[in-house]
């Protein structure tokens, strides 16, 4: 597994990103936009998977990277249910239901993957190194 530079180049990240924009536009439209609460919650769900991943790599470190990482794999697990209900209520039909939850399963295995990385690597992270490229244009 490469060593990566900012959270933008992880994948599973890449991936929340897109599969947070595919959910907002659906929970824009119809009764979906009207169904409140599982908009709202759905919407952060999605939203905290990509920021745990963010926010767990800029720590600096793989313990607290994998905290966060677990953290984002709940919040995953909370979108592939909440689809459940969008599709309950017939808010989305089947086959976008099937797709979404493909692309939520398959940042989950994504998401897993990096934690066992991380759990079986010896680098304790960025913050136990000097600082390199990303730390040094940033001020204090």
């Amino acid at each position: 597994m490469a060593t990566f530079k900012s959270f933008e180049e992880i994948e599973a990240w890449q991936k929340a990103r897109e599969l947070s924009n595919e959910i907002y536009m659906l929970s824009t439209k119809g009764d979906f936009s009207k169904d409140y609460s599982l908009k709202d919650q759905i919407n952060r769900s999605t939203g905290s998977t990509m920021d745990n991943i963010a926010e767990g790599f800029e720590r600096g470190g793989n313990r607290e990277f994998i905290q966060f990482l677990s953290v984002a794999r709940g919040s995953i697990g909370e979108v592939r249910s909440q689809l459940y209900r969008a599709k309950d209520r017939n808010h989305i039909e089947e086959n976008t239901f099937n797709t979404l939850v493909d692309k939520a399963l398959t940042i989950s295995k994504q998401v897993t993957a990096l934690m066992k990385y991380l759990h079986q690597s010896e680098l304790k992270g960025m913050k136990f190194h000097e600082p390199e490229e990303p730390y040094n244009n940033l001020e204090p």
